[in-house]
């Protein structure tokens, strides 16, 4: 078998050899130098280009239609959706662009296809072109930048909501911790040289504003409707609390408080039975069901979206949006700082 594979590849050689000297001898046979194009060339590469704009616009629209059911699910919060808006209005103004800029680069390689009847204008430039390429330009990303940055001052404005809810996030390599108010509405000071084993986010000791405070090392909750006010931390290096169906994402930075705030609108529940949510977790448990893993449901993440170390990928964390009664009750459930400690 092995010498049949090497005599076939032996011969497939010969003939390739064979094909080209054919080829080289006809060279010979033609009436014009060889490098010379001819209106027949030039006639058909211009037609091949309108046929590769045909294909390539094809080939866009066959992968927007492919992908589409890839991204995130609609926005779980208020904020979100203004960000998924300005979003989808830019992606309609690069996507029109792409379409008028390509359509004329290859309609304009036919139309001024070689010919040898043609005679070149000499066009070295032209004022009204210039102020249009430059001016409409300007003037339509004004109206992005404009519109970007109002939003995104409303956004990163702070919280004003008198009944909003603080949660501290704490990074540290690998995992998040998140810390709750108390009754007072207030988080306890910190110092970063209390960190100890029973002291794993450094809470100040001294004070006792923090003694109320409640730690979770295991599902986020949140109440629906409310706004939320996320102080972000970081023990070792830089993090990035990244919240993707919420569009909410900020930097936990060492030796700093960075800051985010955002209203929840929809519970995970409401979240799971929505039409687009459904159809990607059908997507997602048919490829694990080829892989042979379980199925899994839709649920909030919580993210490192920084490249933080080695277990980088263990930094996850789930939230759950629910009603204001079911988070009243799960908080009620949980153990105030200081009588964990009583009890330690």
């Amino acid at each position: 078998m092995n010498f049949l594979v090497i005599l076939a590849i032996v011969l497939l050689i010969v003939a390739g050899h064979q094909l080209l000297r054919i080829i080289e001898l006809s060279r010979g046979l033609k009436k014009t130098n060889e490098w010379r194009l001819t209106d027949t060339d030039n006639n058909m590469m211009g037609k091949a280009m309108l046929w590769f704009m045909i294909l390539f616009f094809a080939f866009f629209i066959w992968q927007v239609e492919r992908w589409i059911d890839r991204s995130l699910p609609p926005a779980a919060s208020e904020h979100g959706a203004i960000i998924d808006t300005l979003w989808d209005w830019n992606m309609y103004l690069v996507i029109f662009v792409f379409f008028v800029t390509n359509f004329f680069l290859f309609y304009y390689a036919y139309k001024y296809r070689g010919n040898s009847k043609a005679v070149a204008k000499f066009f070295p430039h032209d004022n009204r072109l210039e102020m249009a390429w430059t001016v409409v330009p300007a003037v339509v990303l004004a109206f992005v930048i404009i519109f970007g940055l109002k939003y995104w001052n409303e956004i990163m404005d702070q919280a004003t909501d008198p009944n909003k809810i603080i949660v501290e996030l704490y990074a540290k390599q690998f995992d998040w911790t998140a810390r709750y108010t108390g009754k007072d509405g207030k988080l306890g000071s910190t110092d970063y040289r209390q960190i100890s084993g029973s002291n794993s986010v450094g809470m100040d000791t001294i004070d006792t504003q923090g003694n109320d405070d409640i730690l979770i090392k295991s599902d986020i909750h949140l109440p629906i409707g409310r706004e939320i006010e996320l102080q972000i931390r970081s023990r070792d290096v830089i993090h990035s609390a990244y919240l993707p169906h919420f569009r909410a994402q900020m930097n936990a930075v060492p030796g700093m408080i960075t800051y985010f705030k955002f209203k929840p609108t929809k519970t995970t529940v409401e979240m799971r039975k929505d039409p687009y949510t459904v159809k990607m977790m059908e997507g997602i448990n048919k490829q694990r069901a080829k892989e042979g893993k379980e199925p899994v449901i839709f649920d909030y993440l919580l993210l490192c979206n920084k490249i933080c170390g080695a277990s980088h990928y263990n930094m996850q964390r789930n939230i759950i949006v629910e009603s204001e009664k079911d988070y009243n009750e799960w908080l009620a459930k949980q153990k105030p700082v200081k009588t964990v400690a009583e009890k330690k």
